[in-house]
């Protein structure tokens, strides 16, 4: 358990930003050097995501409804209470962490996805319980979007990632709860289909939210993960080339989340 947050070190990535093949490259190199496997149960040093053992295979636009997530999500967490690997890990947000490939997932841990498509901060601060019974060694939250698409207010955003930090901090009083930034969105560049919303959204204001996600985190003694930076170009926008539409992320997007995860857990998250 932490005293204290610490931005994450990302000197390593910030220094290829401003060249994106580059990036790339280090990154596809780094990949080529490691076994990309998911099997649960598997030993600690091959790659695990819990969510295999449950999930049906589905597309993006999926026909499953918020309750039938829940139910999957609770069978996922229940399978993982009944393993109680070590080194889990847990995600939680919405579609952009739901999506996240399960190979690219760093390896050396087990991995259990606890994200929804659509969801905001009040929707998974009412859920948390459902992987009560789990024993997570850290756990990355990433949520913020989709409030800010819906209109919601940056204080109410702020309030509902209070209580989520002070619920996980209660609830899993070993693990290091890790509070991810808003990602940027791709603003005239977006084709989303509520790219209307996201262009009432200036990548300025998801900035400043970051920065005050960080200050709460600061105080709630959690971790601070810094995206943003990794993902902004120099206008500030989601780079095109990391992303699918201007919201969702590439392949190439969940690549560079993939490292970023993986210096994060190799260096002790300090």
């Amino acid at each position: 358990m932490t005293t204290s947050a610490k931005t994450f070190p990302i000197w390593a990535l910030l220094s290829l930003a401003t060249n994106g093949i580059l990036m790339l490259a280090v990154i596809l190199l780094i990949l080529q050097q490691q076994r990309l496997t998911a099997v649960f149960g598997s030993s600690p040093s091959q790659q695990t995501n819990t969510s295999q053992t449950v999930a049906p295979e589905l597309g993006r636009h999926h026909q499953l409804n918020y309750q039938q997530w829940l139910d999957i999500l609770k069978q996922e967490a229940q399978a993982a209470t009944e393993k109680n690997p070590e080194h889990l890990s847990i995600l939680v947000g919405d579609s952009i962490s739901l999506w996240f490939p399960t190979e690219l997932l760093p390896e050396n841990r087990y991995w259990l996805n606890q994200a929804i498509s659509g969801e905001n901060s009040t929707g998974l601060l009412k859920r948390l319980d459902i992987f009560d019974s789990t024993k997570p060694e850290v756990i990355f939250v990433m949520i913020g979007i989709n409030d800010l698409i819906r209109g919601e207010s940056d204080e109410v955003i702020l309030e509902n990632l209070r209580q989520i930090i002070r619920y996980l901090r209660k609830t899993h009083p070993t693990a290091q709860i890790v509070v991810q930034s808003i990602l940027p969105h791709g603003a005239e560049e977006a084709t989303w289909e509520g790219r209307d919303k996201l262009l009432t959204i200036p990548n300025s204001r998801i900035r400043q939210l970051n920065e005050q996600l960080q200050r709460i985190a600061a105080r709630r003694k959690a971790k601070y993960l810094d995206l943003y930076s990794l993902f902004a170009n120099q206008q500030g926008n989601l780079r095109p080339e990391l992303s699918t539409d201007g919201l969702h992320l590439s392949p190439a997007g969940y690549l560079v989340w993939r490292t970023a995860l993986q210096i994060y857990t190799q260096s002790g998250g300090e």
